[in-house]
């Protein structure tokens, strides 16, 4: 066996421990540290091609593995999240939270096309499942920093139509700003560059709360920058 190559087959494995792990905080009725395990995933879910990258061990098996530990970690868990948030606010017999369920079903869709779009090289095409599940996790966050907004997040209807409405951007045919840099250039980067430092700023002013406010802006900028190219 090449250990070598197993290195980032064990991050991206964490990362799906990490997405278990968080399951069983949120079925025990723990949401915020649940949705903490989002976080944690998605650190292993960068580190693992990171490190893929750096020792030149890329693997078609280490692809798959991938697209499996982040069912769990970005489709799964922040299904659980949400269904424990609307059921939290729905009648005890209530079908409600079952609705969104959406979001696993239409990760595990996304993940699959996403290993089949040639396409997706410099840009993503449909929200990517870790964007979603990092702002549909830290939605608590917000309403814990924010009280304003929990009149409409207590909503178990608005819980379910923002479950439909990321779902569905998942498998949109919408392009959207990969972080991938070509060249440093600030001209061919501008919206990346734009992305970065409103990331920074709204990070350091709410922390996680930030989260969600960061992705609404990349899902933004994304569109302005479509605009702008189209014309």
């Amino acid at each position: 066996m090449n250990v070598k190559a197993q290195i980032p087959n064990l991050l991206t494995l964490l990362n799906l421990l990490s997405g278990v792990i968080g399951i069983i905080w949120v079925l025990n009725g723990d949401i915020l540290s649940g949705a903490f395990f989002v976080l944690i995933g998605a650190g292993f879910d960068f580190l693992d091609g990171f490190v893929a990258r750096l020792l030149k061990v890329q693997s078609d098996m280490g692809k798959e593995l991938d697209s499996l530990a982040d069912v769990v970690s970005f489709g799964v868990l922040p299904g659980m999240i949400l269904f424990m948030m609307t059921k939290n606010q729905s009648e005890p017999e209530s079908y409600l939270p079952y609705f969104t369920l959406i979001v696993p079903m239409l990760s595990a869709y996304r993940l699959a096309k996403f290993n089949l779009d040639t396409r997706q090289s410099d840009r993503f095409i449909g929200l990517p499942t870790p964007a979603n599940a990092l702002f549909l996790s830290t939605l608590p966050y917000l309403i814990i920093r924010w009280t304003f907004v929990e009149q409409w997040l207590s909503s178990p209807i608005v819980l379910i139509i923002l479950a439909w409405a990321f779902a569905l951007l998942l498998i949109a045919e919408i392009p959207l700003i990969a972080l991938k840099f070509k060249s440093l250039s600030f001209s061919k980067n501008i919206f990346r560059y734009i992305l970065i430092l409103i990331s920074i700023g709204i990070f350091a002013w709410l922390q996680l709360a930030g989260i969600p406010l960061v992705i609404l802006a990349y899902i933004g900028l994304s569109v302005v920058e479509n605009a702008i190219g189209s014309e």
